[in-house]
């Protein structure tokens, strides 16, 4: 195969993919990435089992074929090549590139045993914004868990109904996000990677529509050339509604940035703490954040409405932070049931989103 491009637009699309290779697995095709030069252009394909990338560019391709090349190496080594006209070319030594006056060689597998991966995807689908299916993803794909120990909790429930709904926890706190639904085929839900998310909120852009199609177990979503398909998740998820309190014995009406700039301060003196404890003192006469560590303390008056019963709660510092940075009026809305009950926090007039958190008991 050969074709010439420019560096730039390669450059991109192999960042794009490289996000799908494999990290240290025993099958080292999937840690390539597969080009294809056809008539029409080049397409980048990468894949690690579970979440696969195709990114397709314009290409002068005087010699069609397909060759697989290291994802990794090939992504840091175009990054360096982006002001370039590049002429990409396989021979006996792997793959050659030539720039400018310069050429450089690199080692490549054979597209034999590269995955067949099938994109025929589109038995259900649903129709929204992009920029919506983008804010839900950004609401609550954070709140996902890390870890394997509950594999499905790795992945975000979206409902399709009248709107739709995701949802994601990771034991310790749960966020809830809605948006408009333009069409849909019926209703359904899933459990999608928040992995597999993140990388659809970042091709999707602030206007126009796009379309997710499920199938078998699968996702797939195309939009400007680039296509993402994953495998979908097994398993029961949290029923939110078993969850979400309805009725609260405490409100507490905040100024979100007044609110955040305390929490960050109170939070930088428990550095090293794997709990980043923070405490809000609450009574008839305002609210307090505090923080003790080994390092100091910090107390600091919060200026906000109070309603209910006095309690004092305590909480990690970063769950609170990443709820409100998600949050986005300039008044929030906090709702306890006492000191070891889980809270919710919410914007004061749209409700599109929530955020629950599990409190921590202070024993110190």
């Amino acid at each position: 195969m050969k074709f010439v491009c420019d560096g730039l637009t390669l450059s991109e699309a192999v960042m794009k993919v490289s996000k799908a290779c494999a990290i240290r697995t025993t099958a080292p095709i999937l840690e390539c990435i597969k080009l294809t030069a056809e008539l029409d252009g080049v397409s980048l394909f990468a894949t690690d089992g579970e979440l696969s990338i195709r990114k397709s560019v314009k290409a002068d391709v005087l010699e069609e074929g397909e060759i697989c090349v290291p994802g990794k190496l090939f992504a840091d080594f175009s990054s360096k090549l982006s002001g370039e006209e590049i002429s990409f070319a396989t021979g006996e030594r792997g793959v050659e590139l030539k720039y400018r006056d310069s050429v450089s060689y690199m080692q490549a597998l054979t597209a034999e045993d590269f995955p067949k991966i099938d994109l025929s995807i589109g038995e259900n689908s649903f129709v929204m914004q992009q920029s919506d299916l983008k804010r839900v993803i950004n609401e609550t794909a954070f709140c996902c868990a890390q870890d394997d120990s509950r594999p499905v909790l790795k992945g975000c429930l979206l409902e399709v109904g009248e709107e739709l709904q995701v949802t994601a926890l990771d034991g310790y706190r749960l966020a809830l996000s809605s948006a408009p639904i333009l069409s849909k085929s019926k209703e359904y839900s899933i459990i999608c990677p928040a992995r597999t998310l993140t990388e659809i909120a970042r091709m999707l852009g602030d206007e126009g529509e796009i379309t997710v199609y499920t199938q078998n177990g699968m996702l797939l979503v195309e939009s400007g050339g680039l296509t993402v398909l994953s495998r979908l998740y097994k398993g029961d998820f949290i029923k939110k509604e078993n969850v979400i309190p309805v009725r609260f014995t405490t409100d507490i009406l905040l100024n979100r940035s007044e609110l955040t700039a305390s929490a960050e301060r109170a939070n930088i003196l428990n550095r090293g703490d794997k709990n980043n404890l923070i405490t809000l003192d609450i009574t008839a006469d305002g609210v307090k954040m505090l923080s003790t560590s080994e390092y100091g303390n910090v107390s600091e008056v919060l200026a906000g409405n109070v309603v209910g019963q006095d309690l004092s709660i305590s909480m990690n510092a970063k769950f609170l932070l990443d709820a409100l940075k998600a949050l986005d009026e300039e008044e929030v809305m906090i709702s306890f049931n006492g000191a070891i009950s889980p809270f919710i926090l919410q914007n004061k007039e749209g409700k599109r989103n929530l955020y629950l958190i599990l409190p921590v008991r202070n024993i110190s």
